[in-house]
Parts: structure tokens; C-alpha cells; sequence
């Protein structure tokens, strides 16, 4: 029978197509037949084979349907379509699935936005069906393509607008459930795709006009942010079925802050405000994140912010970020450390407040990355509501490799860059036309400089103690030190502006990078690698350089946590009421005290004598002194300690460097101060009896000599010491009277501590180059001999006299070898050792000043006349001239 005559009688046509037709009644308005559509179900399920007939069918009406604006009868045929889609799951659905596919992409493809809305929400239900077998040959391309349109709507009317956009996210996560678990649709993470998904989500996150949603979030406060990611990741864990979390989370939002009204444009179901489910569709996606997709869905990210300008101001970036680090797998993290490190090397020549935007959101994702989870979650019985509790230790989230040192070198060539545009723009100060403009640059980059700052102390702080260890040598190791080779920093193309400002930054990072941290050995935690640079900054000539190396040395010497305790310098009354924790010294640091115990003490009795010493130095180094005797201190290192306090008494009273008098009344007040400690921790009451004394008197007569005096503002200073008011100063005699007995071999009090010169002082440079040069002139001046004066001297009888009278000095020489002899049997090897080192540093030295002022450059052969160092060389002879012996000729 032709197919004419089938088309035409009715009785005649296939009955799928009967079926079909049923089920649309003549009036639109009257909806789906229910009795029909059940007919239609039953027999779609008994013949399954029938199946991809009818969806061909029903999308060829629906086709003609839309072509001719009958919408009423699109919306039953896609009611019908669903289902079906719902009550069928055989092996015949696959070409089910391609017809309803196709139906969906046509009502997308119109501009008629209930029919975007209508093919969007039946695209949603069947994301959530969950197939049996995987499909091999579907893709979603065009589904991505047309959702991500849709959240950049930008219809007339806002309410279609809204929703619009809102349909738009639905489909895409229902796009990102429907692919991202199934291993055959992996190419949804890649980079075409990932450059639509991700920025139609943060397009509406970052929606200015939900004023609402800004609202809520700023009520929520930085608590309740982490409340709401802890129980994102409890519900993450806890939810078997996908489509539940973004409901879940915006009825946590709303319990959890108590807001009187929903955000703007949210219905009662909390899933009708773009901003709340793009954020949700966007946690859902990071969350099935892999660790080999985790680039392709990062960078994105990173390219929305920069297409944006949103780096500054950079709230938006870091909400992103913390977003992305709460919803991401932990052991990931590091991952998308290393692609903002990545992004920032990428803007290494953009503005000062775009680099420090991006800083400070790798601060944030580090912070998270550390730290791990803020709290613990529980859920209420018998309600929705996830409850924080308190905050409890946790172990640290940071992942460990190679690629930490990366991130530091990283941190520090951008610190370096900052210093570099910095002085840049300094320098063209003068010539620039608005000052103003300038100004604001310097501090844009001072903004900058203390993000990185931040960020390596944040890192560096979080790391287990021994990688922190490795961190402090790597950070040490580039810190400019005048003498010493430094492969970062060119010392001479920054100059010294720049190299203090580096030398400040790093050792503050350090600050923040020993902070906390706990060492059981000294040795390990202070190696001579560490120590010795260490101690080279703490001899330069600026007091703000010196008090980061004390605070460097007080964070890893004071394991017990007593800084706090001793902060201010002052006579404290009673120290046991400051309830010091202390253990036993053990064997590895008294053997660290033998070996560097007399650098340390070098460095406090150098440190002290300077003269832009200001109240800050004197108390840290006030808590030098008491850390090391809390710590580190057994009965030699005491006698150490009481010989140093001497030593600094007696370099103020004798003042032979000519120093004010305002340091020489702080370097008396601090010796009192920490004699009063000492005094009290070793319990010894004689000597306590006798450092009260002092003290009492000077509270007397003498109140500028007590810390709570002298630090005062407009303290009234004396015109001199009086040396010989003995009772005003602590007495050597006195002391080891009070502390003759066993345990303290009280003979090397006699002997005077003396600091000895080592190679230190050169590395420092602690003098400019132009003082350098005077200096090597004042050398050769004072070495020549001066024979006017030796002209002038007049021979009389008593200078003959004094020349054949040899009684004094032998009694002089005796006295020498009876010291040296005393010296060697007492003193300690370290102090001998250091004695012997420092003289032939300094003969050394005198022979290569001698080399120097003697050797001269050959004659030129050419015989021109040449001035050089002030003394004129005259012609010499050329070579083809000159007459050798014949013993050297041959």
C-alpha cells in the first residue's frame, strides 16, 4: 500500500504515532491527557524497541510545533518526553536520548526565553538519571556552548534576566554532573570547555547588583565563612546523591547567619539567585576536580580575574580562591600554590597593586593550604544545621618536596623585582613632573614587599620544624652580606638603600618563619652556616638590623615560651613570680656553648657600645642575656655571663671609644638588670644581697644608672662616671666571695673577658668606602716615620737616666708573663683559641698593608711618564735597552 494512503487514514497509521497524537488534545490550554500518556508509557515500556520511534515522532512535532509558535503544545511534548525518559530504562534508550537531545538543543536555539527556560529544566532532570551503561559517542559541546550564553544574558527586562542566568547554571551543572564522573566524557575538562564553564560562574558571582548577597556575606563575617566551608566539606563527604549539595549549602547559609531575607531575586527552595548557585555549581565542579585536571580548571580562573581587572581591589579574587582551596581535594592544594606562583611571574612588569592583588590571594590559598581544617563539624540532631565547634589542633596541610625551596626563590626574585622598581622610581624623583604620582608608587611597592613578606612567613611558619630548618638556611643564604659571595642579589647594582631594604624584608620574614619554632638541640638549629651571617648583620651600624637578629635569636633559643615574661627592661623584684619554665641543659648544648658560647657573648658585648643603641635594643638584648641563662646556662656558662656583665661595666667606665653618655647609662642599666636576674635564677642568696645593694644605692644617688630611670623620656644624665664611687658598681672581689663553694670555679672571675678580633669585622664593612679610603691614607701617613718630631725631641739628663734605668721595665715584663701564664691556665680552650686566631688575623692583615704600600707595578717599557698613588714614576728604560747579566742571558 503506498505511504500516501498511510498518511492520510488514520486506522492505518503505526500505533506509536496513534499513541503520540493522543496525548495532544485540542486546546493546548487543557494540558497532557493523563489517561493517554499512560497508554503511551506502557507501551514504550512493554516494546522498548519502539522507543526510538517515538522520540523521532515527538521531536519532528515539536520541531513544527516551535517553527509555528504553538508553545503550548511544546510544553506538552517535552512534559511527555520526560516521562518517558523517567519510566524507561532499558538498552533501547540510547537513540531515546539523541532524539531528546536534539528536542532540548532546539528549544535552546530559540530566543524565546520560557522556551530556554523549559529545554534547560527537562535537560536537569535528566542529568539526574543515572545510566547503566556508559555512551561512547554522545558529547555536550553544544550544551556547554549555549548554557554559558545563556549566564551572560543580558535581556532588557531584569527579572527574565535573572532567569535566564539562573537557567543557564542549572544546565551547566547539570552538564558537570551528567559528564565529569564518567571516564568517556572526560573532554569536559578540557580547556574549550573549561573556558566557557568557568566564567559563566564567576561572571554572576561577581554581579554587582546582588547588593544582598554582599550584604549577607559581609554579616557572615570571616567565622562563619569558615563554618560554612567546613560543613561544604562535611556535607561533600557525608551526601550520597550530587544534586543535594547546592541546596544544602545555601539553607546552611541562611540557618547559619540568621539574615531576616533571603538574597535578592531567592525563592523559598534558595536556588533562584544566580551569584548562591553559580557558587554552588562551582564548588560542586572543583570538588570532582582530579589532580590532572586541576590546571585546566585553575586557569581559568586566573584569566577571568586579569580580563576583569579584579586583582584590584582583589576582595572578589580572594573569595574565588578561598572557595577553590575549601572545595578541592587536600592533597591538591599544592597544585594550585604553583599555578598562582606561575600567574605571578606572568605579571612580573604589572602595576604594584595588581602584583600585590595577587600576593595577597597566594597568602590566602597558602594560609589554607597550612593550616587545613579551622574546626570540627557536628550535626544537630534533628535538624539541618551544622554546628562549629571549638577549634582544635590540627597537623599540618602542607604538601613537602622540592618545590618548597621553588616557592621561596620564587617569592624572593619578586621581592627583589619590587626593591628594584622601588629605587627606580626613587631615583627619578628629581626629574619626574608629579612628585605626588611618584610617592604613590613607592608606597604601592612597599604594599607589595610586605605581602611577600607575609606569605614566606606564613609558609615558612607552617612547615614541620626540620623542613623549617632548611627554610631559615635557604632564606639566610640570601641575605646580603657585605664580604661574603651572593648569587641573587647583586649588592652593587642596588646599592646601599637597596641592600638594607632586603636585609630588613628577609630577616623579617625570617622573624616570622622561627616563630614558634622548637628545636631540641641548639646545634641544629643554629649551624655555623646560619650563625655566622647572622651574627655578620648584627655588627652593622643600624639598630634596626640588630634588633631583627636578636628577634631571630630569641625565637629559636626560647623553646619555653618565657619572651613574654621578660619583656621591658627593668630590676624585676621577684622572679619567681614570673614562673619561668626551664629543664636541665643537656650534654648537645653545653657542647654548642663551648663552641660558639663566646661568639654569642662577643656579639651582646659588641652590640651594646653602639652608639644609635635606642631603648628597643637595650631590651632585647636584656632578653639575650636572660633567654641564654634560662636556657643554655650551666655554672660555666654563668661565669661567662657574670665576666661579660663586668667587661661591659668597665668598657663604660674606662670609655675609651668616647661614647655618649645616654648609652653609657643604658649599658649600666641593663648590666643591673640582668645581674638582678642572673642573681635570682641561681637562687644564690649572698649574691642576691649584694646586687640589692647596688641597686639601692643607685636608686639613691645615682637613679640614671637603673633601667627604670634612664629609658625615661628626658632622663637627667650626669656630666661623668665617678669611678671612684665603688659602691655604685658591681665588684669582682664581691661576687666570687658570694660565690666561692662547689659548682663555680670562681679563679676565672679574676680573669677579665676580653672580645677578640676575627674575620667578622672585615665581612661587616662597617664603614662606607670614603671611610675606607681615609682610613688606608691615615695608615700610610701614621707608618711613615715622622722625622720632625723625632728632630724636635729634646735629649736631657732625665731622659738618659730613664733609658739606663732597666728596673721598671723588668718588673713591667714580669707582670706581662705572670698574665699570659695565668691566662693560659685559666681561660677557657674556646677563648685561647679565638685569642690565637685573631692574632694571626691580624698579623695577616698588617703583611698584606705592608704588600701593599711596598709592591709596585713594573716600569712601563714604553717609558711614559706616570703618576700613580701620588708619586710620580719616572722614565724607565725599554727593554730592547737594557743590559742584563750574562749569567741571564742565553
Amino acid at each position: 500500500m503506498p505511504a500516501g494512503v498511510c498518511g492520510c487514514c488514520g486506522p492505518l497509521r503505526p500505533r506509536y504515532k496513534r499513541l503520540v497524537d493522543n496525548i495532544f488534545p485540542e486546546d493546548p490550554k487543557d494540558g497532557l491527557s493523563k489517561s493517554d500518556m499512560e497508554k503511551l508509557t506502557f507501551y514504550a515500556v512493554s516494546a522498548p524497541e519502539k522507543l526510538d520511534r517515538i522520540g523521532a515522532y515527538l521531536a519532528d512535532r515539536l520541531s513544527r510545533d516551535v517553527v509555528r509558535h504553538r508553545y503550548g503544545y511544546v510544553v506538552i511534548a517535552m512534559e511527555a518526553l520526560d516521562q518517558l525518559l523517567m519510566a524507561c530504562h532499558s538498552q533501547s534508550i540510547k537513540p531515546f536520548v539523541e532524539s531528546f537531545l536534539h528536542m532540548v538543543a532546539k528549544l535552546l536555539e530559540s530566543r524565546e526565553p520560557d522556551l530556554q527556560v523549559l529545554g534547560t529544566n527537562s535537560f536537569v532532570k535528566f542529568a539526574n538519571i543515572e545510566e547503566d551503561t556508559p555512551s561512547y559517542h554522545r558529547r555536550y559541546d553544544f550544551f556547554v556552548s549555549q548554557f554559558s550564553a545563556m549566564c551572560h544574558s543580558t535581556h532588557e527586562d531584569p527579572e527574565t534576566r535573572t532567569r535566564i542566568r539562573v537557567a543557564g547554571i542549572k544546565g551547566l551543572q547539570g552538564v558537570v554532573r551528567k559528564t565529569v564522573n564518567d571516564e568517556l566524557q572526560a573532554i569536559i575538562w578540557e580547556p574549550q570547555h573549561m573556558d566557557k564553564l568557568i566564567p559563566s560562574m564567576l561572571f554572576n558571582m561577581q554581579d554587582a547588583d546582588d547588593l544582598d548577597r554582599a550584604h549577607m556575606w559581609r554579616r557572615l563575617g570571616e567565622f562563619g565563612r569558615k563554618v560554612l566551608d567546613q560543613s561544604w566539606r562535611v556535607a561533600r563527604v557525608r551526601c550520597t546523591c550530587a544534586q543535594h549539595l547546592p541546596v544544602f549549602t545555601h539553607q546552611h547559609l541562611r540557618l547559619e547567619v540568621g539574615h531576616p531575607s533571603t538574597p535578592s531575586g531567592t525563592g523559598q527552595d534558595g536556588e533562584e539567585n544566580p551569584a548562591v548557585l553559580a557558587e554552588n555549581c562551582f564548588r560542586e565542579l572543583l570538588g570532582r576536580a582530579a589532580y590532572g585536571n586541576m590546571k585546566n580548571a585553575v586557569r581559568p580562573v586566573l584569566v577571568h580575574l586579569d580580563h576583569h581587572h579584579l586583582w584590584d581591589p582583589n576582595e572578589f579574587a580572594v573569595s574565588c580562591f578561598r572557595i577553590i582551596m575549601y572545595s578541592i581535594q587536600a592533597q591538591h592544594s599544592h597544585h594550585v600554590i604553583q599555578q598562582v606562583l606561575n600567574h605571578l611571574d606572568g605579571h612580573n612588569k604589572s602595576t604594584p597593586r595588581v602584583r600585590a592583588g595577587i600576593v595577597q590571594v597566594l597568602l590566602e590559598t597558602v594560609a589554607i593550604a597550612a593550616k587545613g581544617s579551622v574546626g570540627m563539624i557536628q550535626e544537630s540532631k534533628g535538624s539541618d544545621v551544622f554546628n562549629f565547634e571549638s577549634e582544635s589542633p590540627t597537623p599540618h596541610n602542607l604538601w613537602l618536596g622540592p618545590t618548597v625551596l621553588e616557592v621561596f626563590n620564587t617569592l624572593l626574585k619578586h621581592l627583589r623585582m619590587s626593591v628594584d622598581f622601588e629605587l627606580g622610581e626613587s631615583s627619578r624623583r628629581n626629574s619626574s613632573s608629579s612628585v605626588s604620582s611618584v610617592r604613590g608608587r613607592e608606597s604601592d611597592e612597599r604594599i607589595v614587599q610586605n605581602a611577600i613578606i607575609q606569605t614566606i612567613g606564613f609558609f615558612g611558619g607552617n612547615l614541620p620544624d626540620y623542613q623549617r630548618a632548611e627554610v631559615m638556611m635557604f632564606i639566610m643564604g640570601k641575605v646580603p652580606v657585605y664580604g661574603t659571595p651572593c648569587h641573587t642579589l647583586d649588592t652593587v647594582k642596588i646599592g646601599h638603600q637597596g641592600t638594607k631594604r632586603i636585609q630588613t624584608m628577609l630577616l623579617s620574614s625570617l622573624i616570622m618563619v622561627t616563630s614558634g619554632f622548637k628545636s631540641k638541640s641548639m646545634s641544629a638549629a643554629l649551624p655555623p652556616p646560619f650563625l655566622d651571617p647572622l651574627f655578620s648583620i648584627s655588627l652593622m651600624e643600624d639598630s634596626e638590623l640588630r634588633q631583627l637578629v636578636l628577634e631571630i635569636l630569641h625565637n629559636i633559643i626560647d623553646r619555653h615560651d618565657n619572651r613574654a615574661k621578660l619583656r621591658g627592661i627593668r630590676i624585676i623584684p621577684n622572679v619567681a613570680a614570673l614562673k619561668i619554665k626551664r629543664e636541665k641543659i643537656s650534654k648537645q648544648d653545653v657542647a654548642f656553648m663551648k663552641k660558639h658560647g663566646q661568639q654569642l657573648y662577643r656579639h651582646v658585648y659588641l652590640g651594646c657600645k653602639e652608639e644609635d643603641n635606642v631603648h628597643k635594643n637595650f631590651e632585647l638584648l636584656f632578653t639575650t642575656l636572660a633567654i641564654l641563662t634560662i636556657e643554655l646556662a650551666n655554672e660555666e656558662v654563668v661565669i661567662d655571663l657574670i665576666r661579660l656583665s663586668i667587661a661591659l661595666q668597665e668598657m663604660t667606665l674606662n670609655n675609651e671609644e668616647n661614647m655618649p653618655m645616654s648609652i653609657r647609662c643604658g649599658i649600666m642599666a641593663l648590666v643591673a638588670a640582668y645581674l638582678n636576674f642572673l642573681s635570682q635564677m641561681i637562687a644564690n642568696p649572698p649574691f642576691c644581697q649584694h646586687v640589692s645593694k647596688v641597686v639601692e644605692l643607685r636608686t639613691l644617688d645615682a637613679p640614671y644608672l637603673l633601667p627604670e630611670h634612664i629609658f625615661r623620656d628626658k632622663c637627667p644624665l650626669p656630666e661623668s662616671l665617678d669611678k671612684d664611687d665603688r659602691q655604685l658598681y658591681f665588684q669582682t672581689a664581691d661576687m666570687a666571695e658570694c660565690l666561692a663553694g662547689p659548682g663555680y670555679n670562681v679563679e676565672r672571675l679574676s680573669i677579665p673577658y676580653i672580645p677578640q678580633v676575627t674575620d667578622e669585622d672585615r665581612l661587616t664593612r662597617r664603614k662606607s668606602f670614603v671611610d675606607t679610603i681615609s682610613l688606608q691614607v691615615d695608615i700610610m701617613s701614621s707608618s711613615l716615620p715622622d722625622k720632625q718630631s723625632e728632630l724636635a725631641e729634646e735629649i736631657t739628663f732625665e731622659t738618659l737616666k730613664k733609658a739606663i734605668d732597666t728596673t721598671g721595665v723588668e718588673e713591667q715584663e714580669r707582670e706581662k708573663r705572670r698574665q699570659v701564664m695565668e691566662k693560659f691556665q685559666k681561660a677557657p680552650f674556646e677563648e685561647i683559641a679565638a685569642h690565637c686566631e685573631s692574632k694571626a688575623n691580624m698579623l695577616h692583615d698588617r703583611l698584606a698593608q705592608i704588600f701593599e704600600l711596598t709592591i709596585r707595578p713594573p716600569p712601563s717599557p714604553s717609558g711614559v711618564v706616570s703618576i700613580s698613588a701620588g708619586h710620580t714614576q719616572h722614565p724607565s728604560v725599554p727593554v730592547y735597552e737594557m743590559k742584563f747579566p750574562d749569567l741571564c742571558v742565553y
